[in-house]
């Protein structure tokens, strides 16, 4: 696989996919740039080189029809202003040869939003799963999306994928593009690189003791990663709102806190499971409980097992807390992937916050810290922390599926 630092961009058209689906307020205006900002070093590298820019986005869930509020139109003037240079527009992403064609050095071309079209997924449109046609509906798609991919490979001498957030995705930008271009002429950007290296600090190359740290709602999004983890941590911290489905499995009263019944077996063999694999499961023992789903709910802490009827659980309690510190403060390998409750509210914001600091000291300590999946990444940008964890990723599904085991398309079309 080429590596975008030895490759000279010189004279050289370089087609790149960027995830520049930034948040927009209501009249349009980026309210967080940092997917742009992420996607500089390795734009600014081409540029510098002596090459031309191509970049391909998409933006929001248009299901291949054009609508104009997810236009990259919108963001041309934010990404000019940070690459210091004018951009140029395609508003077709499939009919801009000409404009690709007269790009010259040290020029850029901002295509429309590639999800315009329902090539770029692959998925038949307009047509449900169950209908006998569907199977032949989606075979004629993934021709239709090799084409598509081969048009917009036709632009450029090179490509370049720094799109780690849609790396889970085989789209046609993504993955099914790298068939078109030699091997030589195929590579990951920067960003790309930085996040696949932080996968396999946490995955592969392991200083231990490895601590991680897994929250949210739901136990049962999160059962592929806690499985592939209890191979490889020495502590697992479970807590926020899947605490309660293990409470209840332990025949704990939860009031009316978040709970999945159905997943109750599910909780006890992660149990069973982490005992059977020797790794020091941590689970909280209290909450802090609100009598509304509401920041200006009355507020008591009480034992997870023992949540009075009308109150929930909404944050980690002072004795879960202890227990957490005391497995991240060791540690010298950190996951972070949910948070420890609902941090929104500032009134329940503190167990999250706890996890955080406690992450933060650790690393200034020598530990390594990858905090991904978006809740945890607000909440390191709320506390003020990010730039006091090791990495943070820009990617929330390719990192969940990243650490689950799974290949990831957008890395391995390149490596091909």
């Amino acid at each position: 696989m080429a590596k975008i630092e030895n490759y000279n961009f010189k004279d050289k058209k370089a087609i790149v996919r960027v995830d520049f689906n930034v948040p927009l307020d209501e009249n349009g205006n980026i309210t967080d740039d940092t997917r742009i900002r992420g996607a500089l070093p390795s734009l600014k590298k081409i540029l510098a080189d002596g090459g031309s820019l191509i970049l391909m986005s998409h933006m929001g869930k248009p299901k291949g029809k054009v609508n104009e509020k997810l236009s990259l139109l919108q963001i041309r003037d934010a990404v000019a202003k940070a690459l210091g240079t004018d951009v140029k527009f395609a508003p077709d992403c499939a009919k801009a040869a000409d404009a690709a064609k007269d790009l010259k050095p040290g020029e850029v071309l901002l295509l429309e939003n590639l999800r315009f079209y329902p090539e770029e997924e692959g998925k038949p449109v307009g047509i449900d799963k169950s209908d006998p046609a569907y199977d032949e509906a989606k075979k004629a798609m993934k021709e239709s999306q090799k084409e598509f991919a081969k048009t917009l490979a036709g632009y450029a001498d090179v490509y370049v994928n720094d799109a780690f957030g849609t790396a889970h995705r085989r789209h046609a930008s993504t993955a099914v593009i790298a068939d078109y271009f030699d091997k030589e002429d195929k590579m990951l950007g920067y960003l790309m690189e930085k996040e696949v290296k932080a996968v396999d600090n946490i995955l592969k190359d392991i200083n231990r003791p490895f601590t991680a740290i897994m929250g949210g709602s739901k136990v049962s999004t999160k059962i592929g990663i806690i499985e592939n983890l209890m191979d490889k941590v020495d502590n697992l911290i479970l807590c926020g709102g899947m605490t309660f489905t293990f409470a209840k499995a332990l025949g704990g009263k939860i009031g009316d806190s978040i709970v999945e019944n159905d997943k109750l077996d599910l909780a006890l063999h992660i149990m069973e499971l982490a005992k059977e694999k020797g790794v020091n499961l941590v689970l909280a023992t209290d909450c802090v409980a609100g009598d509304k789903f509401s920041n200006d709910a009355n507020r008591q802490v009480c034992p997870v097992m023992e949540i009075p009827d009308g109150w929930e659980g909404m944050d980690a309690g002072p004795d879960s807390v202890i227990a957490f510190r005391n497995a991240i403060l060791p540690a010298k390998t950190i996951l972070w992937n949910g948070p420890a409750g609902v941090f929104e509210f500032d009134n329940f914001a503190a167990g999250s916050k706890a996890i955080a600091d406690a992450i933060a000291e650790a690393t200034a300590n020598g530990a390594f810290s990858l905090v991904g999946g978006g809740d945890s990444v607000a909440c390191v940008n709320k506390f003020g922390l990010a730039d006091s964890v090791s990495y943070v990723s820009t990617g929330g599904g390719a990192l969940l599926e990243a650490i689950e085991g799974k290949t990831l398309p957008g890395v391995a079309a390149v490596a091909e």
